[in-house]
């Protein structure tokens, strides 16, 4: 049945060098479609429609340049929010008020670009309203992103092929400036990922281009053993003065303890995760203590999700297209789903887009599959490079200023619709 009114996009969790280009796409189905009349952005995701914080898109994007330039921006051009939706039984009241607040703007069409926490969001709206919670009718549709590429659903995430080519080349650049000194010197390079070791593994890429990755990589899928480290670090040694290792984030000893949580503040956010920082510097001071050589680590930190400038053309490429993928999904009526991706070849590499039923996926975790981890726990095989080259591919045509990347801004003037139903 088709369904005519507005349609609402918003942005959450945190941002990578590819969510503009999903948004980008959106906003060109929406644009493109006989239903969706406006399309306003919520300003800060969740938190704009609450607060009544909408921005119209329609007339900022009346030129392909625009669409361009935001494809090439990086972070969330319209905000993002780590806001946590209780269940509606818990908290009716908030729900309530989104829906007096999509009534009152018309909106029948909610796109929510994000992660797991995000698409637990969609998968409560949903649930609200088709449990008989509101009597006005809508679409909700999730659209995938996240640089740690652990979302079910999907064989990979927007936002993470161009996180992984970045840790690919800063990777391959540390292994070069290592290889001049003969001096035993072990470097640590220190990635995000929490619960899952996907970006790490992209560390072992250069291996397959310049035949030279680091010794040993590290991920939250195995339990971390000192004696073991230690170890391969002494091993490596024996062969070479400069030793290369990478370690995800979030990797734990035998008892779930961090790796790093002497160096952490035991902060968490609102969906309880902890803010992890650190791993490398406490494991830098543990091969200082123990082996007595020269140590130090590096942590590329938020470098990973923004670095627009070294950006994958296949990851631009497909996230715009998720992007008008999830507006004909929901055009055909679909709602609570996520659209994802679905490898159907490596060489050639080729993927369509399918979708899922949201509530299958919000709140768990797509850890690194036990095939694409060594037997030793310490690296990655064959069949992980496999997949994770094609995700790296290609260079998207940047438009730069006096040396200087373009940025899109766009216009948040906020809009605020009168309290009055749409029939």
């Amino acid at each position: 049945m088709k369904l005519f009114g507005n349609a609402v996009i918003g942005q959450s969790g945190g941002p990578t060098a590819a969510i503009n280009a999903t948004l980008a796409g959106v906003i060109r189905g929406a644009m493109l479609s006989r239903e969706i009349e406006t399309v306003y952005g919520s300003i800060n995701g969740l938190e704009g429609i609450l607060e009544n914080r909408l921005t119209e898109l329609n007339g900022q994007f009346q030129r392909k340049e625009c669409f361009d330039l935001l494809i090439q921006t990086p972070a969330a051009a319209l905000g993002s929010c780590r806001k946590k939706l209780k269940d509606p039984e818990e908290d009716p009241e908030t729900f309530r008020l989104l829906f007096e607040r999509f009534r009152a703007a018309n909106i029948r069409y909610f796109f929510y670009i994000g992660g797991n926490d995000s698409m637990d969001t969609v998968k409560k709206l949903s649930a609200f309203a088709s449990s008989g919670g509101s009597d006005w009718e809508m679409r909700f549709i999730g659209v995938p992103k996240t640089i740690d590429n652990d979302l079910f659903g999907t064989d990979h995430t927007p936002g993470f092929g161009s996180a992984a080519k970045y840790i690919a080349v800063s990777v391959q650049e540390i292994l070069r400036d290592c290889s001049v000194y003969t001096v035993p010197t072990v470097t640590i390079v220190e990635i995000m990922g929490r619960d899952a070791g996907w970006l790490t593994a992209a560390a072992a890429l250069p291996g397959r281009i310049s035949g030279k990755a680091p010794d040993y990589l590290y991920f939250p899928e195995r339990s971390f053993s000192y004696d073991a480290f230690f170890g391969d670090l002494k091993e490596a040694l024996s062969l070479h003065p400069n030793v290369v290792v990478a370690v995800s984030e979030g990797i734990r000893l035998s008892d779930g303890t961090y790796v790093g949580s002497g160096a952490q503040s035991g902060v968490a956010d609102v969906f309880g995760h902890r803010y992890l920082a650190g791993t490398g510097k406490v494991l830098e001071g543990a091969v200082r203590e123990t082996l007595g050589c020269k140590v130090r680590s590096v942590e590329l930190n938020i470098l990973q999700r923004c670095a627009a400038h070294c950006a994958s053309k296949t990851d631009w490429d497909e996230a715009f297209s998720i992007g008008r993928e999830a507006v004909t999904a929901a055009l055909d009526g679909g709602s609570g789903i996520m659209v994802g991706f679905c490898r159907e070849s490596d060489n050639p590499y080729r993927v369509s887009v399918t979708s899922s039923d949201v509530s299958q996926i919000a709140n768990r975790i797509r850890c690194l599959p036990d095939e694409f981890i060594n037997p030793s726990g310490n690296g990655v095989t064959e069949p992980c490079l496999d997949y994770l080259m094609p995700l790296i591919v290609g260079e998207p045509e940047t438009v730069w200023r006096q040396g200087l990347p373009v940025h899109f801004a766009i216009d948040q003037s906020v809009f605020r619709p009168r309290e009055e139903s749409k029939s």
